[in-house]
Protein backbone atom coordinates (compact mmCIF):
# COMPACT_ATOMS: atom_id res chain seq x y z
CA UNK A 1 0.00 0.00 0.00
CA UNK A 2 2.88 2.38 0.75
CA UNK A 3 4.12 2.08 -2.89
CA UNK A 4 0.82 3.33 -4.33
CA UNK A 5 1.67 6.91 -3.39
CA UNK A 6 4.78 6.67 -5.64
CA UNK A 7 2.82 5.75 -8.76
CA UNK A 8 2.18 9.38 -9.83
CA UNK A 9 5.90 10.16 -9.51
CA UNK A 10 6.85 7.06 -11.53
CA UNK A 11 4.28 7.95 -14.20
CA UNK A 12 5.64 11.50 -14.34
CA UNK A 13 9.20 10.23 -14.83
CA UNK A 14 8.11 7.85 -17.60
CA UNK A 15 6.09 10.63 -19.23
CA UNK A 16 9.04 13.01 -19.23
CA UNK A 17 11.35 10.34 -20.60
CA UNK A 18 9.09 9.44 -23.50
CA UNK A 19 8.17 13.05 -24.31
CA UNK A 20 11.87 13.95 -24.56
CA UNK A 21 12.38 11.12 -27.02
CA UNK A 22 11.40 13.44 -29.87
CA UNK A 23 14.39 15.69 -29.07
CA UNK A 24 16.89 12.92 -29.63
CA UNK A 25 19.45 13.01 -32.39
CA UNK A 26 20.85 9.89 -33.99
CA UNK A 27 24.22 8.95 -32.56
CA UNK A 28 27.40 8.87 -34.62
CA UNK A 29 27.20 6.21 -37.31
CA UNK A 30 30.47 4.96 -38.80
CA UNK A 31 28.71 3.63 -41.91
CA UNK A 32 27.00 6.97 -42.62
CA UNK A 33 30.26 8.81 -42.09
CA UNK A 34 32.24 6.48 -44.35
CA UNK A 35 29.64 6.37 -47.15
CA UNK A 36 29.25 10.14 -47.12
CA UNK A 37 33.02 10.57 -47.53
CA UNK A 38 33.11 7.96 -50.31
CA UNK A 39 30.25 9.64 -52.17
CA UNK A 40 31.83 13.07 -51.69
CA UNK A 41 35.15 11.89 -53.17
CA UNK A 42 33.48 10.05 -56.07
CA UNK A 43 31.16 12.98 -56.80
CA UNK A 44 34.01 15.47 -56.64
CA UNK A 45 36.04 13.49 -59.15
CA UNK A 46 33.05 13.03 -61.43
CA UNK A 47 32.09 16.72 -61.26
CA UNK A 48 35.55 17.59 -62.57
CA UNK A 49 34.74 15.53 -65.68
CA UNK A 50 31.64 17.62 -66.48
CA UNK A 51 33.72 19.70 -68.89
CA UNK A 52 33.66 16.61 -71.13
CA UNK A 53 30.54 15.03 -72.70
CA UNK A 54 28.02 13.54 -70.28
CA UNK A 55 27.56 10.52 -72.51
CA UNK A 56 31.19 9.52 -71.90
CA UNK A 57 30.47 8.98 -68.20
CA UNK A 58 27.11 7.19 -68.11
CA UNK A 59 28.39 4.19 -66.16
CA UNK A 60 30.11 6.30 -63.49
CA UNK A 61 27.10 8.58 -63.11
CA UNK A 62 24.75 5.60 -62.84
CA UNK A 63 26.90 3.96 -60.17
CA UNK A 64 27.09 7.17 -58.16
CA UNK A 65 23.33 7.67 -58.48
CA UNK A 66 22.79 4.17 -57.08
CA UNK A 67 25.07 4.91 -54.11
CA UNK A 68 23.13 8.11 -53.42
CA UNK A 69 19.84 6.19 -53.50
CA UNK A 70 21.23 3.58 -51.10
CA UNK A 71 22.51 6.07 -48.53
CA UNK A 72 19.30 8.09 -48.72
CA UNK A 73 17.25 4.98 -48.02
CA UNK A 74 19.61 3.99 -45.20
CA UNK A 75 19.35 7.43 -43.58
CA UNK A 76 15.57 7.43 -43.97
CA UNK A 77 15.22 4.32 -41.83
CA UNK A 78 17.57 5.32 -39.02
CA UNK A 79 15.77 6.46 -35.85
CA UNK A 80 16.04 10.12 -34.79
CA UNK A 81 17.71 11.01 -38.06
CA UNK A 82 15.40 13.54 -39.68
CA UNK A 83 18.06 16.19 -40.32
CA UNK A 84 20.58 13.93 -42.05
CA UNK A 85 17.81 12.32 -44.07
CA UNK A 86 16.48 15.74 -45.12
CA UNK A 87 19.96 16.75 -46.29
CA UNK A 88 20.33 13.58 -48.35
CA UNK A 89 16.93 14.31 -49.89
CA UNK A 90 18.22 17.73 -50.95
CA UNK A 91 21.43 16.23 -52.36
CA UNK A 92 19.43 13.56 -54.20
CA UNK A 93 16.79 15.91 -55.63
CA UNK A 94 17.29 16.45 -59.36
CA UNK A 95 15.35 19.72 -59.16
CA UNK A 96 17.66 21.24 -56.55
CA UNK A 97 21.01 22.90 -57.20
CA UNK A 98 23.19 20.40 -55.44
CA UNK A 99 24.50 16.95 -56.31
CA UNK A 100 21.89 15.16 -58.43
CA UNK A 101 20.66 18.51 -59.76
CA UNK A 102 24.18 19.12 -61.06
CA UNK A 103 24.16 15.80 -62.94
CA UNK A 104 20.74 16.63 -64.41
CA UNK A 105 22.08 19.94 -65.71
CA UNK A 106 25.16 18.19 -67.13
CA UNK A 107 22.92 15.72 -68.93
CA UNK A 108 20.75 18.50 -70.37
CA UNK A 109 23.74 20.55 -71.57
CA UNK A 110 25.89 17.48 -72.47
CA UNK A 111 28.98 19.45 -71.41
CA UNK A 112 29.48 22.27 -68.91
CA UNK A 113 31.93 25.16 -68.87
CA UNK A 114 34.86 25.21 -66.47
CA UNK A 115 33.65 28.22 -64.46
CA UNK A 116 30.24 26.66 -63.78
CA UNK A 117 31.81 23.32 -62.80
CA UNK A 118 34.23 25.02 -60.41
CA UNK A 119 31.47 27.04 -58.70
CA UNK A 120 29.02 24.14 -58.50
CA UNK A 121 31.68 21.80 -57.16
CA UNK A 122 32.57 24.27 -54.39
CA UNK A 123 28.92 24.42 -53.26
CA UNK A 124 28.41 20.66 -53.42
CA UNK A 125 31.64 19.87 -51.56
CA UNK A 126 30.81 22.48 -48.91
CA UNK A 127 27.36 20.92 -48.40
CA UNK A 128 28.82 17.45 -48.10
CA UNK A 129 31.54 18.66 -45.72
CA UNK A 130 28.84 20.13 -43.52
CA UNK A 131 26.95 16.83 -43.57
CA UNK A 132 30.16 15.01 -42.60
CA UNK A 133 30.82 17.46 -39.76
CA UNK A 134 27.27 17.02 -38.51
CA UNK A 135 27.71 13.24 -38.49
CA UNK A 136 30.92 13.60 -36.46
CA UNK A 137 29.82 16.25 -33.98
CA UNK A 138 26.01 16.14 -33.73
CA UNK A 139 26.27 19.55 -32.04
CA UNK A 140 23.95 22.55 -32.16
CA UNK A 141 26.25 24.67 -34.36
CA UNK A 142 26.57 22.14 -37.19
CA UNK A 143 22.90 21.21 -36.80
CA UNK A 144 21.87 24.86 -37.26
CA UNK A 145 24.15 25.26 -40.29
CA UNK A 146 22.75 22.11 -41.85
CA UNK A 147 19.15 23.17 -41.18
CA UNK A 148 19.91 26.56 -42.74
CA UNK A 149 21.34 24.90 -45.85
CA UNK A 150 18.33 22.57 -46.10
CA UNK A 151 15.89 25.47 -45.78
CA UNK A 152 17.67 27.46 -48.51
CA UNK A 153 17.43 24.57 -50.94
Amino acid sequence: MKYIKHIPVILLIFGLFFSCNSFKTAVFDQYSYQKTIEIKVEASNLIDKAVTPYSNHLKEIGELAMEIQKITEYEKNKPNNEITYAMWQVLADKDKNLLVGFFKRWKEKEQLNTFFVKEAKAQIVQAMDLLIQYEIKKDKETKDKLLDLISKN
